[in-house]
């Protein structure tokens, strides 16, 4: 993909991103990665979703975290990323957003459980919450130490990045990830709806038992991997 094609992709993405309603005002950003070039195009900082243009993404090296091309500094959480592609490879995009149910778990430090098919459907397991920030990492380092406390809680909660395809860092929101742009928002948008569900359902029921862990697994894989049978098959 040519430099030029990331940086649409990007744009696309990121003002899709604003149309779903989960991101308001300048909050949150999206970005794509071409790993063949060891680049990720990323939205620039503080800049509107309805005047971004493809001219205004940022070009960063995957490897030094450096700016390549553009003019505009980048997205303040541009470090983040980083790490996530670093960290999970199979990763081609990541968004962040402060959608409201996702971000009121992650200001709780409260994992999303996964209570049915519907977030069985996207994420076949919890959505973990990272552990807080200590001073010395909020104060140096603070946007790369937030991308490690991620790979952290995937480290020591157990998910596989592959499968449970985001995280709320505490205190802060929502992130996801996947193989494209389209993907990433499409997780990002699953996830703020399993968070509404899982908050009325606490509510009407606090107690409600867990599923059978061979159900929601049954639901992951009739959507994802080489068993994978919902949808159509592609004719080409």
């Amino acid at each position: 993909m040519s430099r030029r094609d990331l940086r649409v992709a990007a744009c696309d993405g990121n003002r899709a991103l604003a149309r779903t309603g989960l991101v308001l005002g300048t909050f949150g950003n999206l970005s794509a990665a071409d790993r063949a070039d060891g680049v990720m195009a990323i939205k620039p900082s503080g800049v509107a979703y309805e005047a971004l243009t493809p001219e205004q993404i940022v070009i960063v090296s995957l490897e030094t975290g450096g700016v390549l091309e553009g003019s505009l500094r980048p997205s303040s959480d541009t470090a983040t990323h980083l790490e996530l592609y670093r960290a999970f490879a199979s990763a081609g995009a990541v968004v962040h957003t402060h959608s409201e149910y996702a971000t009121v778990f992650a200001q709780a430090r409260e994992p999303i459980r996964c209570m049915g098919t519907t977030h069985a459907d996207y994420f076949p397991g919890d959505i973990p919450v990272t552990r807080p920030l200590t001073r010395e990492e909020v104060e140096t380092d603070y946007e790369r130490n937030t991308g490690r406390v991620i790979v952290e809680a995937f480290e020591s909660a157990g998910p596989e990045p592959d499968r449970v395809c985001g995280v709320l860092v505490a205190n802060h929101g929502p992130f996801t990830w996947g193989a494209t742009v389209q993907s990433a928002i499409e997780r990002a948008e699953a996830l703020e709806l399993v968070a509404r569900l899982e908050w009325r359902a606490r509510a009407l029921n606090p107690g409600a038992p867990r599923p059978a862990g061979f159900l929601t697994e049954k639901h992951f894989r009739r959507k994802h991997g080489p068993a994978a049978y919902y949808g159509q098959r592609d004719p080409r």
